[in-house]
């Protein structure tokens, strides 16, 4: 090689190291055979401090740090990731040791927090996710459990024979109706419950609200509303609303037992661009932003990223459930809503809520539809009304008891435990009436509910139907929205199915009247 080419390479060799150490995005220092600094750039001062003169290492905790004082001894290349407290921040850092010849060595350091955040929040969306789909099919099966308890009990109360036998049975109606109240909240929290929403105004429903809410969080802490005005409208079920905040302000009581501070807000937000809020991204739209703060101890960070799983409860000893947070994350996200919560130990926590803003001058169809508890509409041929119902369920104890007031009631009733049982027996029956009403279960081996009444309209157009569970999920709900289904929620009561299969077929209102006369 001769001087000409030796110097090109020199300065080839100088202009790359010129640009590693002006590099703004990575951190870059030169070492010693001894790992002492001796020369690095703006970018890794910022990352671990002025180090010039010291080992590269001197801030890193003490296994990482002795980790790359061993390869840089030893001569060998060393990758790895480790954790930074300073300043009071939690920093992710990789790190890449590249011995240099004769001793020496290249560390670059990467600011990884920002990835690391967003892989951890993907982590506990999943994670939910995961739990939610659990809480949806274990509520499926409790409501089938329920629904049998309560209309079982139902049944023994009204052939009672002593007060001491009624109040009995009234103290298990209660247990299992609170047990329709836990499912509900696992159902909130899977986003899978049913909503009624409508269009409110925000500000009112807040104001309202708070008349409860003083009597709640009593003397000790000061309730203030700062609603802004014009006043917005959103779209949400105003009892799951109610519920929101009635749980995020019981959270804030348990914050502060030495009193405080609870601060309720509404302000508008406009979003111009998708934005991450509470780990998840928020499409560009006007939106409406309830805030409640207060001024208790904080969470602490290490709790932070759980306070929205269920079950997850540091009240435990107190009678904590661990589903008043999730129950509310749940209710948010299923209105079509997002949630974010802030907290600093000793400064108090702040959740911020957003809700799409309403701004039609339509009116906006909603009630029982929007829930999908969808009511009849005129068919195109009403079918011949009879007394003969399609019961169909799989949970043999649900559908012997339906079957028993609906019998009661002057229906004939025709059961099945599947659709394609179903399908068999009224295949195979002589020729008669026409069905008046088909009940089923939404969720059956094989053909669900919803393909059921699909096969019988081919043979009775517009045929009246019911379809009943304790578990239906959002596109199942959406897709009842457009036909004439009543939805009928489990757990319910006997009279609550009895009184929608009247509905649905006025004329047989009198069927039990008129079995009575004959």
């Amino acid at each position: 090689m001769n001087f000409l080419t030796s110097r090109a390479h020199i300065l080839q060799a100088r202009d790359i190291a010129e640009a590693l150490f002006h590099d703004e995005v990575d951190g870059v220092a030169l070492l010693d055979a001894q790992g002492i600094v001796l020369r690095a750039n703006a970018r890794l001062r910022a990352l671990l401090g002025p180090l010039r003169g010291q080992a590269a290492w001197a801030e890193l905790p003490a296994q990482p740090a002795a980790a790359l004082s061993e390869a840089l001894r030893a001569g060998r290349p060393c990758t790895l990731a480790t954790t930074l407290e300073q300043r009071g921040a939690r920093r992710a850092l990789r790190l890449v040791l590249l011995p240099i010849h004769r001793g020496g060595g290249l560390l670059r350091v990467t600011d990884h927090t920002h990835e690391q955040a967003i892989e951890d929040q993907l982590g506990q969306a999943q994670r939910l996710q995961a739990v939610g789909e659990l809480a949806g099919g274990i509520a499926h099966d409790f409501n089938n459990l329920l629904t049998a308890i309560i209309g079982t009990t139902d049944d023994m109360r009204a052939r009672a024979g002593t007060d001491l036998d009624r109040e009995d049975l009234a103290q298990i109606r209660a247990s299992a109706e609170r047990g329709a109240a836990l499912v509900r909240q696992l159902l909130a929290f899977s986003r899978q419950q049913t909503l009624q929403p409508r269009v409110i105004s925000l500000n009112d429903a807040i104001r309202n609200a708070a008349l409860l809410l003083e009597r709640l969080l009593g003397s000790g802490v000061a309730l203030t509303l700062l609603l802004e005005e014009p006043e917005r409208m959103v779209c949400i079920d105003p009892t799951q609303l109610d519920q929101v905040l009635v749980n995020l302000a019981v959270n804030a009581s348990h914050a502060m037992p030495e009193g405080g501070k609870l601060t309720i807000s509404s302000t508008p937000r406009l979003i111009l661009r998708p934005e991450k809020f509470g780990g998840e991204m928020v499409p560009a739209g006007r939106y409406a932003c309830l805030s409640v703060a207060d001024t208790g101890g904080g969470i602490p960070p290490e709790i932070l990223p759980r306070i929205f799983e269920p079950f997850f409860t540091t009240r435990r000893e107190m009678g904590g459930t661990g589903l008043g947070l999730s129950t509310v994350h749940g209710i948010v996200r299923q209105s079509g809503g997002y949630m974010a919560v802030e907290s600093l130990l000793g400064a108090g926590t702040i959740f911020r809520i957003l809700l799409p803003r309403h701004e039609e001058d339509a009116p906006w169809r909603g009630g029982a539809a929007a829930a999908g508890m969808v009511q009849p509409v005129a068919a195109t041929r009403q079918p011949e009304v009879g007394r003969s119902i399609l019961l169909v369920d799989d949970e043999a104890p649900v559908r012997r008891l339906a079957a028993k007031a609906l019998t009661r009631e002057g229906w004939q009733v025709i059961t099945a435990f599947s659709a394609e049982d179903a399908l068999n027996t009224i295949a195979q029956a002589p020729p008669g009436p026409a069905l008046a009403c088909v009940i089923s279960d939404v969720v059956m081996p094989g053909m669900d509910g919803p393909a059921l009444v699909r096969r019988l309209r081919q043979e009775w157009p517009g045929l009246p139907a019911i379809l009943m569970s304790g578990y239906a999920d959002a596109g199942l709900r959406q897709s009842l929205q457009a036909a004439d289904i009543f939805f009928l929620a489990k757990p319910f009561g006997m009279t609550e199915l009895v009184r929608a299969a009247a509905t649905l077929v006025p004329s047989t209102r009198s069927c039990g009247e008129q079995a009575q006369a004959s």
